[in-house]
């Protein structure tokens, strides 16, 4: 998957909204309700590198793996950042991203679940 095909992806879960926010944290987000479970870095040196929350044995298989590091600020919450996308394997990156929407749906409130899932 390129950058583009992730974006859109992205933003085929119901309730997505994108977000970009500029300087100091250059981020082009995702998120549901008002939960973040993806973000692009939009400024060099880590310009497009892709971040999102894993499980905590999921966060240990990959940091282990080549290209994938313990994302900046997030890891204490099991966040692992992609150098690379084109890279990475497409249909694990869906999964991985599919887990993190489905982790920051489940931290709304449940009206607000029933809402954006109707």
């Amino acid at each position: 998957m390129n950058i583009n095909q992730v974006k859109k992806f992205c933003l085929s879960f119901p309730g997505v909204t994108e977000r970009e926010s500029g300087h100091p944290s250059n981020l082009l987000s995702f998120s549901v309700g008002d939960k973040k479970f993806t973000y692009f870095k939009t400024s060099e040196p880590e310009r497009w590198r892709f971040s999102f929350r894993v499980t905590p044995e999921r966060f240990l298989e990959l940091t282990d793996m080549p290209g994938v590091k313990p994302a900046r600020y997030m890891a204490r919450f099991h966040w692992v950042t992609i150098v690379n996308v084109n890279a990475f394997d497409s249909d694990y990156l869906k999964e991985l991203i599919d887990w993190s929407y489905k982790k920051s749906l489940s931290r709304l409130p449940k009206r607000v679940q029933s809402e954006i899932t109707a």
